[in-house]
């Protein structure tokens, strides 16, 4: 018991590091990016430019998850883990010393740009290991709950990342925030890569992994070819699964902060603090949800917040619309307790999706190919479709119909819970 509380907890501590280095990408594009980076004559030309570089590094993350999920799938979970966060820390920090487009011109958004394909590469190979070394040290009994505490590093990161901004934005002046203030929370990175690095050095390497890598046979294909080759059903039922999940959370955390500011004329602090509120209960929400998928099993949960997220989307934005802080906090809080939902039970969904010698390889190229159809485009697309309509209301159909793909996805896939994470061969798909 003592061991598997170590691994979550260095899963979950690493976790929570990188995604908070990845989401004040995302926050600042809304808030600073645009205006110091990217500047245009109409401010939402410059968050759409600001956005569409923000999706770059969701383009890198597959080709972080092919070459992570490679080298994991041959080498082991941890020492992928480690260079993993190394590279994700030294981007972030860099970023914060970079000069703006008022000082070096065309040269600034290029290296930011650089910087943030570095931070998707990063992200890439970090969840697949994260998760599939707390799937593969814990027991089939609670796997479910074990495997959802490094998805919870997920809103924690964002909790951190979006405290620090928070508190920055209330004790400081607009114009303090844009000249400098927007700088420390990248810098601070540093210090939480450090110790994200200490905690994971320490952790032990997956005993399944290890019996796995004893047993492997010489001139094997490479993992990602025999995930394309043997499990391409399952390579498709989590791209499927994280379809809504990803576009919903994206939407919900990024796409709203311009929504809020930019149509409804609101101080960045409303939308900061509902999302410092929102992403606090989301932590302890995607727990949950983890829990009760061993009970209840993977896909009864998930399809529960697929149809949810489908539906509560339309609300979402008529809550907005009240400019109420407490009715826009509560839009949020109930869109990611719907989406902890998918969250919760999808790290043991997809690790038990595939066998040991190819799981790095396909758990991770399955969640972050579907990155770049859904996270990477979806605050663009949610920005063009506002500016094109002025209206909200295409924005939820756009997610409403994310959230009718991944429920047509996992209803065609099999339940997985209890599976023996010592298969080699694929779970065969149907219901």
């Amino acid at each position: 018991m003592a061991s598997i509380k170590r691994i979550v907890g260095a899963s979950m501590i690493g976790t929570t590091v990188e995604w908070y280095d990845f989401f004040l990408y995302g926050s600042a594009a809304a808030l600073v990016f645009n205006k110091l980076f990217f500047p245009a004559a109409d401010p939402l030309i410059g968050t759409l430019i600001a956005f569409a570089s923000y999706g770059l590094g969701f383009i890198a993350r597959p080709l972080g998850g092919v070459v992570f999920g490679h080298f994991g799938d041959r080498l082991g979970r941890k020492k992928l883990l480690v260079l993993s966060l190394l590279l994700m820390g030294t981007a972030t920090f860099a970023m914060g010393l970079l000069p703006t487009y008022a000082t070096i011109g065309i040269g600034a958004p290029i290296l930011l740009t650089l910087l943030r394909l570095v931070q998707g590469f990063a992200l890439g190979g970090e969840w697949g290991g994260a998760v599939l070394i707390v799937s593969e040290h814990g027991d089939a009994r609670r796997r479910g709950f074990w495997t959802s505490w490094p998805q919870a590093g997920v809103p924690t990161g964002n909790l951190l990342a979006t405290a620090v901004l928070a508190i920055l934005a209330a004790v400081q002046t607009d114009e303090a925030f844009l000249s400098w203030g927007w700088r420390i929370p990248f810098l601070l990175s540093g210090i939480l890569v450090g110790i994200g690095l200490w905690i994971r050095l320490t952790v032990a390497e997956s005993p399944i992994f290890l019996a796995a890598q004893a047993n492997a046979v010489a001139g094997e294909k490479a993992p990602i070819v025999e995930v394309v080759r043997r499990h391409w059903r399952e390579l498709l039922v989590a791209i499927g699964a994280r379809l809504a999940e990803n576009v919903t959370y994206y939407v919900i955390t990024v796409f709203s902060l311009t929504y809020i500011t930019g149509t409804l004329k609101l101080s960045k602090s409303v939308g900061l603090n509902a999302l410092l509120i929102a992403s606090a209960i989301h932590l302890v929400a995607i727990v949950s949800w983890g829990t009760l998928s061993d009970r209840l099993g993977r896909r009864k949960v998930y399809l529960f917040g697929a149809v949810g997220t489908g539906l509560w989307t339309f609300v979402f934005f008529l809550l907005l619309d009240t400019k109420s802080f407490a009715l826009v906090t509560l839009a949020v809080t109930v869109g990611l307790v719907l989406h902890a939902a998918m969250y919760g039970p999808q790290a043991a969904f997809f690790s038990e999706l595939f066998g040991t010698r190819v799981r790095y390889s396909g758990a991770s190229v399955g969640y972050q190919l579907a990155s770049i159809v859904a996270g990477a485009l979806a605050p663009f697309i949610a920005v063009w479709l506002l500016a094109t309509f002025h209206s909200a209301v295409p924005v939820s159909v756009y997610v409403a119909l994310m959230a009718v793909l991944t429920t047509i996805a996992v209803t065609l896939s099999r339940e997985t819970q209890g599976v023996d994470l010592e298969h080699e061969e694929r779970v065969s798909m149907g219901a």
